[in-house]
């Protein structure tokens, strides 16, 4: 028998996912979505086919409830929720620092909760989404993230305990290329190039790094060896960026990164 799954929350993410399993395959039929807005609801209804009803009819119809709320919203939702969910429902929860205990101690005991962290570009099918079970996650409850996320990019399971690592490294990670992009653009001007050529330049140059390490296999350093030749341009640039401690910096960056998503998750938000 399928199961129905609801997104509670049709944000980009909620929304993403929403098009991910139509497109790998799931009916519509099989698929609820929750949003405040009834334009939004209209929206969602003509452009997947999909049902849209409230919070507390989502948790009384579907097997899995994916939470894909903003962390600050998410009490307010479990308050909703609470009366309607059984401990035979699956509950993800795809929303920063938030941990399986938090949304664990507000349901029936027993539920299952397994906690996800996808990265935006799940909105193009190439997401980084990272799962951990709750102490009642079962590995066919990790199975069923894995179909959903898996659908909108790669998935990884890690335990608990290193998801505020994995939110600084991946679900922020975007930001610090796009950062990036946006320094070497700045630079490229600069130099003389009208913007729209430096960016292409530098897109497309993102965008083959990036495939060759993910298919080469090799370790990073090699690849850049292999751009760096002896008193090249190359090496002139990378002189400098460590003379203004870009690596430093960047490590810096993630541990902050890191940090805030543990402070999100004893609700210091």
């Amino acid at each position: 028998m399928p199961q129905t799954v609801a997104v509670l929350g049709t944000g980009k993410i909620g929304e993403a996912l929403l098009s991910g399993m139509i497109r790998a395959g799931w009916r519509a039929a099989d698929l609820l979505a929750t949003t405040r807005r009834a334009d939004r609801a209209e929206e969602l209804r003509n452009r997947y086919g999909v049902e849209t009803v409230t919070n507390a009819d989502a948790a009384k119809r579907a097997d899995i409830l994916i939470l894909a709320v903003k962390p600050q919203d998410m009490g307010k939702l479990l308050d909703e929720l609470t009366p309607h969910v059984t401990a035979d429902r699956l509950i993800i929860s795809a929303a920063a620092g938030i941990t399986t205990a938090f949304i664990e101690e507000r349901l029936t005991a027993g539920t299952p909760v397994v906690r996800v962290m996808p990265n935006t570009p799940v909105l193009v099918d190439e997401g980084m989404s990272v799962i951990s079970a709750g102490s009642h996650a079962l590995a066919v409850h990790l199975a069923h993230a894995e179909e959903i996320f898996g659908g909108v990019g790669k998935t990884l399971r890690v335990p608990e305990s290193q998801q505020d690592a994995a939110t600084a490294l991946s679900g922020s990670g975007p930001a610090y290329f796009y950062f990036l992009v946006e320094a070497m653009t700045d630079a490229g001007i600069l130099l003389g190039l009208p913007r729209a050529q430096a960016h292409e330049l530098i897109v497309q140059a993102a965008i083959g790094a990036a495939v060759m390490l993910r298919d080469s296999g090799e370790h990073p350093v090699k690849l850049r060896e292999a751009v760096t030749s002896p008193a090249g341009t190359t090496i002139s640039a990378i002189r400098e960026l460590e003379n203004h401690g870009v690596r430093a910096a960047l490590i810096a960056a993630i541990e902050a990164a890191r940090d805030r998503s543990r402070a999100l998750a004893t609700g210091n938000g």
